[in-house]
Parts: C-alpha cells; structure tokens; sequence
C-alpha cells in the first residue's frame, strides 16, 4: 500500500510539473510577442520637447518645472507607426501632484506643438482619474474608473458646436454604462503611490481596456462612428499645472 501511494505522488509531481513547465513556455512565448518601443538610453523613435523630456537612469522622463509651467498639454510621441489593435504594456511612477496620461489612436495637431488629439489613459499621482478613459481634446470622458461603457452614435453631428453640445461637466452624454467593474474606492486601492504601476491596454476593434495592475479599471466599446478613431499614435504626456514628474520604462507593444 505504501509502494503505490509513493508511486502515485512521484506521478502526481511529475504531472506538475508538466503542467508548470507549459504554463511558463506560454508565458515566455506571449512575452515575445512584445517588442520594446524604448531603449532605455535614447529617446530613439520619439519626438517631443527636449525641454519637458528626456531619458534618465534608463526611464523615460517628463518633468514640469516652477520656471517651465506648460499653457497647453505636451506629449512626446513614438514615430514607429499608427497601430490599430494592439496591446501596450508599460509601467509608470508619478509625483502626486502630477498628471499625465497614455494617449493612443491619436493624430497630431498642426496647431499646438506635440499636442495628441484621441483616447487616452488617464494617470495621476492623487489617483483620481487613474485608469480612466479620456478623450484629449474631443469627447472627453467616455469611461470613469469601474465602469465598462457603451458610447453610441452621435444623433447630431452636423449641427454647429456638435461636440460641446454634447458634453456636460467634462464627461461625454451619448453613452450608456452597461456594467460596473467594482467600487471606485476599491478599484483605487489597487493603484500604488509614488511608487512603479503597470499599464495595459488592450485595444481591438472599437473595444478600448485599460488594466492598471491587472486589474480592469475601465472599458469602452465605441459605436459611434463618426467621432471614434481605429488607429492613430502613442504618446504620454505632461499636463498643464503645478510642477510634476513623470517617468515611464519598459514599455512594450504587441500588434494583434
């Protein structure tokens, strides 16, 4: 009886550790998909102001000073392409006074200098918009923190001020929350404080997720399709305000 007991947990183990084996191969396997998109040394496939952005101790750093306060928001914008569906992964650390974002599916502004105009994953060091989904300079909010969103189709886009029309405190009106993702207090929770967070974005078809430590903060299934925008560029950011620092590394694309 005790031959076969040991025969059965020496089997047992080995079956384990197959099974472990293949779970890391396919871990490994789906982090090749990713390329890196910064080198950690040079701002090499990036354009922005030299004078808010530069690589430091192998991050990517945007830095607001008392004597360089911004009138308008700047980003500094990879050059590699206009990705469609993708995923982004990358990880962050922020001052808390500071705010910044992940723009992507965005197109330039001729303009404003370095400016986006498109979707954007919200980040700032209060943690009061972390996770959002904020359209820069259009729509505005389409997703608050814990909720997944249904932005429908515009029913007035030839009237004058089409876009204003349709937005009341900062946050776009022809949308329907279909699902909470959880408490706005919880979710909140998850998100570190002067301290590194990892972003994911996956973003397919007209299906926009934002992940901040693998958790779901917000999710949007644009519809409407006049506004919504299915490629465009990536760029963070620094915002208008008080002096803040923000740096980025390891950020990593996978085209899907």
């Amino acid at each position: 009886m005790r031959y076969n007991t040991l025969i059965c947990l020496i089997s047992f183990c080995f079956l384990l550790s197959c099974h472990v084996n293949k779970q890391e191969h396919k871990i490994q396997k789906t982090d090749r998909d990713f390329i890196s998109i910064f080198d950690g040394k040079t701002l090499k496939n990036w354009k922005g102001d030299p004078g808010y952005w530069h690589v430091e101790n192998g991050n990517l750093v945007g830095i607001v000073t008392p004597e360089t306060l911004l009138k308008k928001n700047s980003f500094i914008i990879w050059q590699g392409g206009q990705p469609e569906n993708f995923e982004l992964k990358l990880e962050y650390r922020i001052s808390e006074a500071g705010n910044s974002g992940v723009n992507y599916r965005s197109e330039l502004l001729d303009t404003i200098p370095y400016a986006l105009r498109g979707y954007q994953c919200d980040i700032d060091g209060k943690q009061r918009y972390t996770g959002q989904n904020y359209e820069e300079k259009k729509r505005t909010t389409l997703a608050y923190r814990g909720e997944k969103v249904l932005i429908n189709p515009q029913n007035n886009p030839d009237s004058t001020g089409n876009l204003r029309a349709n937005i009341k405190n900062n946050c776009w009106l022809i949308r329907d929350e279909i699902e909470s993702l959880g408490a706005p207090h919880s979710l909140k929770a998850k998100i570190k404080n002067n301290d590194w967070n990892q972003v994911h974005l996956i973003i397919n078809g007209n299906k926009l997720q934002h992940y901040i430590n693998g958790t779901l903060m917000s999710e949007v299934t644009d519809a409407d399709t006049i506004n919504r925008s299915l490629k465009g560029y990536i760029g963070v950011q620094v915002h208008v305000g008080p002096p803040m620092k923000v740096e980025y590394r390891n950020i990593k694309l996978k085209l899907l």
